[in-house]
């Protein structure tokens, strides 16, 4: 068969798959990892719901820990934010398929009046350094003219556990810092400077941040809508200033090989195109290559066909960017792989019916 299947042709077989198929199905399906994409699986867990599929049960225990439950087979799916390497995969019998693009936002408590507050990444290296440590630094208010930034101390709210955020955050500040890189590099876990408030998960970097006078943290951009988060403003990698949506997200996509090639191994951090976000990320699932239980493996895969299948409209109600056609024939193949301990086409056979 061509595994770069329309997108019309995927949906057609859905239909009859998802028809016939749901009501035999009598037990959910678990996925944990990733806490920047949890809102993700909120909003594609309720909307397959309504569509007659199972209920998902979505533990956000982070990226490093989802990806041990999977090695393990505690799960049906494990979500992270970074790609594991091929020999890894292959070593553990894995398969991993991009789902959906967001972003990491860095996001103020802050008493101050006017426009959005607005950081180049060499200030944002800067403050995550602990170099830059008063809001009202020269640093700062030269890069805001007119803002009224209040004497006050920063607060810096990090994530405390290995994460594929701060990977992507990490990954990003190593291309616009030569002192990040030479520090820290590309890491899931810094070793931050003493003082910074270290919590883990994405939901408690909003709770510290949003209690907290003066601070500044990361997160994902579900969390910057679902908490009323204040966002800041970055420079883009032209120099100019972008704010984080789902349009600026699927900007840098668009520049990347993502889109290009349908290769979803690439960094999406500081695109060249104009008005890209410059911390932009994909986020992945990940399933076993050989299923021990078919019928559970069956549900895992049908669940991400339908997503995939129905990508615009959950993009827009879960705020992220859409999987470019290309990337979601990418997707198609690694799914297609999956087998049972027999040899039987699991995957295969999900993407035919």
């Amino acid at each position: 068969m061509n595994i770069s299947l329309s997108k019309r042709a995927i949906g057609l077989g859905l239909g009859a798959m998802l028809t016939c198929q749901f009501a035999a199905a009598a037990d959910g399906i678990g996925g944990a990892g990733s806490s920047a994409a949890a809102p993700v699986y909120r909003t594609w867990a309720q909307e397959y719901r309504k569509a007659g599929g199972e209920a998902l049960e979505y533990d956000p225990v982070g990226s490093g820990a989802g990806l041990a439950r999977i090695k393990q087979r505690q799960t049906d799916f494990g979500a992270v934010d970074v790609m594991v390497p091929r020999n890894e995969l292959a070593r553990d019998g894995l398969v991993m398929f991009p789902t959906a693009v967001s972003a990491i936002v860095p996001v103020v408590n802050l008493r101050k009046g006017g426009a959005p507050l607005k950081l180049s990444g060499e200030v944002l290296a800067r403050i995550f350094l602990g170099e830059i440590t008063a809001w009202n630094a020269p640093e700062i208010a030269a890069l805001n003219p007119g803002l009224s930034l209040p004497n006050e101390p920063i607060r810096v709210v990090c994530r405390s556990d290995v994460s594929g955020t701060t990977h992507h955050f990490s990954d990003y500040l190593s291309k616009v810092s030569p002192a990040w890189k030479a520090r820290f590099g590309v890491v899931g876990r810094p070793a931050w400077p003493a003082g910074f408030i270290a919590v883990k998960g994405s939901s408690e970097v909003s709770r510290a941040v949003r209690s907290t006078q003066g601070a500044i943290g990361y997160i994902d951009y579900g969390y910057v809508v679902e908490d009323a988060l204040t966002p800041v403003q970055l420079a883009a990698a032209n120099g100019r200033y972008v704010g984080a949506s789902p349009a600026s997200f699927r900007n840098a996509v668009v520049s990347s090989r993502w889109f290009t090639h349908g290769d979803f191994s690439d960094s999406l951090t500081q695109m060249p195109g104009e008005g890209a976000w410059p911390i932009t990320m994909g986020t992945y699932a990940v399933v076993p290559k050989v299923a021990g239980e078919p019928e559970r493996a069956a549900r895992t895969l049908r669940f991400f066909l339908w997503a995939y299948d129905h990508g615009d409209a959950l993009a827009r109600q879960a705020r992220f960017s859409p999987l470019p056609e290309k990337v979601q024939a990418s997707a198609f193949r690694e799914l297609s792989s999956v087998i049972g301990r027999n040899g039987e086409p699991i995957g295969l056979n999900a993407l035919v019916r």
